[in-house]
């Protein structure tokens, strides 16, 4: 009777814990997440095959040649213990660049586990490559000289020392003006790397790339950095540069002196005349606006057919008392004698009456307010 319940008990043990071991999901897409020395191991699990319990995880690792012996179960190294994240970071594990690994992980609740899921890393395989710690540019004399440091380890150690000096650097560089498609390649296993035959006076943009082509493993590029170049401009640019500064100077110059010009013009000028009797008001008798260009005197003739009336007038009248008194004087004469004195007289009235008029004529001659000679002709 004891017997039989002893081994009651045992099968629903062994029931149970067969039934702890295949109910509970283990981990999917596990995978080591690495860049140079630093390791995660990252996994999926789902979320609905555990429903109102907690889910803890474990992760492990050992020697791939350990595990080959069941001997060795005891040997497998604990980094993560029931930890909720669905990643366990193995960077402080040290494991050996050059070495296998077998890393595995499992769920666990509190009444049972899954079973484990497992995977081969080896660093130096599998662990991808970091681009340069960091790339500086300095131009000299012309040309560009590049400063490259080597990637580092978790523990600042340089991936060349791990990679046995198999690391080396790819380079890119271009103008800026360019696309980097167009970009020149270097390869070099140096870290100070000098770009020469490059343009003067020109914007250059670089990025490089680890390599280790042993592994065939390639690093993402670095930051793009761009730097000008020193040196003399050529001449050409610069007669280019002088010309189109002296093209700028000149236009302005013009312009000012063309606006100048323009508010003078209709100061001094202006396109509408004010009324008369406003610059009567505002001007002197000589700053009063001319129609006749001062430059070009105009003799103006007026008639004087009153003026040469009157003298006629006077003329006769004069010969008429002339007569008179040649006739009284004169009467003792004979009669040729007068008709000689007549003669001279009349011929003497006429000089007398021609010399008037040409005083006459002088003096009606004036000049005009802007200095137009005004000649009044008889």
């Amino acid at each position: 009777m004891k017997s039989l319940r002893c081994f009651c008990v045992c099968s629903l043990l062994l029931l149970k814990v067969s039934t702890g071991f295949g109910d509970l999901r283990r981990p999917e897409n596990v995978s080591m997440d690495s860049l140079n020395t630093r390791y995660v191991l990252r996994w999926d699990w789902p979320h609905e095959t555990a429903i109102n319990q907690t889910v803890t995880f474990t992760a492990q690792y050992i020697l791939e040649y350990q595990s080959r012996k069941a001997s060795n179960e005891k040997k497998w190294r604990l980094v993560c213990v029931n930890v909720l994240e669905h990643h366990c970071d193995f960077t402080g594990a040290i494991l050996h660049y050059k070495i296998s690994f077998l890393l595995r992980v499992r769920a666990n609740t509190k009444q049972q586990s899954s079973s484990w899921v497992q995977i081969s890393f080896c660093p130096e395989d599998h662990a991808a490559l970091g681009p340069p710690s960091s790339v500086k540019l300095s131009p000299v004399k012309g040309d560009l000289e590049i400063i490259i440091t080597d990637p580092l380890s978790s523990t600042n150690q340089s991936m060349k020392t791990l990679l046995e000096d198999k690391l080396s650097y790819l380079i890119q560089y271009w103008r800026r003006s360019e696309e980097p498609q167009k970009a020149k390649v270097l390869e070099t296993k140096n870290n100070l790397v000098m770009l020469t035959e490059l343009y003067r006076q020109t914007w250059y943009c670089v990025r490089v790339q680890s390599r280790d082509v042993l592994h065939n493993k390639s690093s993402v590029f670095s930051d793009t950095q761009c730097t000008h170049t020193e040196g003399q401009m050529p001449y050409w640019e610069t007669f280019l540069y002088v010309l189109i500064g002296l093209l700028l100077f000149f236009l302005l110059l013009y312009f000012c002196f063309y606006k100048m010009f323009t508010l003078l013009k209709n100061t001094f000028y202006p396109a509408i005349q004010l009324p008369d009797h406003i610059q009567e008001l505002l001007f002197s008798e000589s700053e009063k606006p001319q129609l006749l260009s001062p430059e070009c005197p105009v003799s103006v003739c007026v008639p004087l057919v009153l003026v040469r009336t009157e003298l006629d007038a006077v003329a006769v009248n004069e010969e008429s008392n002339a007569g008179e008194q040649d006739s009284s004087t004169h009467s003792r004469h004979s009669s040729g004698d007068s008709g000689v004195y007549s003669t001279e007289e009349d011929s003497s009235h006429r000089s007398t009456t021609h010399t008037d008029l040409q005083m006459s004529s002088q003096k009606h001659r004036e000049k005009l307010h802007d200095g137009t000679l005004l000649e009044l002709c008889a």
